[in-house]
């Protein structure tokens, strides 16, 4: 199967592809958001889902697999993800000793999914918050449907949206009233490779005074403190 036949729309320069990221964990207690699947992600799910077919996988089962397994994968982006998610008490909240844990096959309680469910392109590349997601139709239609769809399913779990972007999107579903604005905890970085300077900041990896201009340190500090709060808040609620 070709990149023409696994094309849903395009909109002058960006392009909107199909790969397998329907799957939504029912009972998640925690939502993890990106932004849009990237070409790594779109290839690893299409080669995952193929594999389980050929292996005589049902169709639920199927894209089970391919979600589990594209999900933030590649490169660093995943590992980031873990630490970024470990250090605000992630993991403790839901019981695991790392967060490492919600890949296993058996996991049920984490949900992985993108602002944008399917991979969107801007002139070929990976879509990469521009234009902006509100003002742009054919983007703000995805949130509208699939991503609503997503927080109606899971609107008592813990949503965690990665980077300005995502929380945008998530946010306009608090506006909406289709998820509850205390349920959205916002601040962490997108894990990817390029943020590696504001993820190990956020990590306390990298001295928050040698940091480039592009990087605002106090900020991602706060965000860290405040998450991990809110986390413990949530945890004791729970008891």
């Amino acid at each position: 199967m070709g990149a023409n036949e696994l094309k849903l729309t395009n909109d002058g320069d960006l392009q909107v592809y199909y790969a397998p990221f329907d799957y939504i964990e029912t009972k998640a207690r925690i939502v993890v958001v990106g932004i849009t699947p990237g070409l790594t992600q779109a290839t690893n799910a299409l080669q995952a889902a193929y594999a389980a077919l050929q292996a005589g996988k049902t169709i639920p089962d199927t894209l089970a697999i391919a979600k589990r397994t594209a999900s933030f994968s590649g490169g660093a982006i995943r590992r980031n993800l873990v630490d970024m998610l470990d250090v605000i008490g992630a993991a403790k909240y839901l019981g695991v000793q790392s967060t490492a844990q919600m890949f296993d096959p058996s996991a049920r309680d984490v949900h992985f999914t993108s602002a944008l469910r399917y991979p969107v392109f801007k002139n070929g590349k990976n879509y990469n918050g521009t234009p902006n997601i509100a003002k742009t139709p054919i983007l703000k239609n995805m949130v509208k449907t699939h991503l609503a769809e997503e927080a109606a399913i899971l609107s008592t779990a813990l949503w965690l949206p990665l980077g300005n972007h995502a929380a945008q999107a998530v946010l306009h579903l608090t506006n909406e009233g289709i998820l509850d604005k205390r349920r959205v905890f916002t601040g962490m970085p997108h894990p990817s490779g390029a943020n590696a300077e504001r993820v190990a900041v956020f990590l306390g990896r990298k001295d928050p005074s040698k940091v480039s201009n592009k990087t605002n340190p106090q900020k991602l500090l706060a965000a860290r403190q405040r998450l991990a709060s809110q986390i413990t808040k949530l945890e004791g609620m729970a008891r």
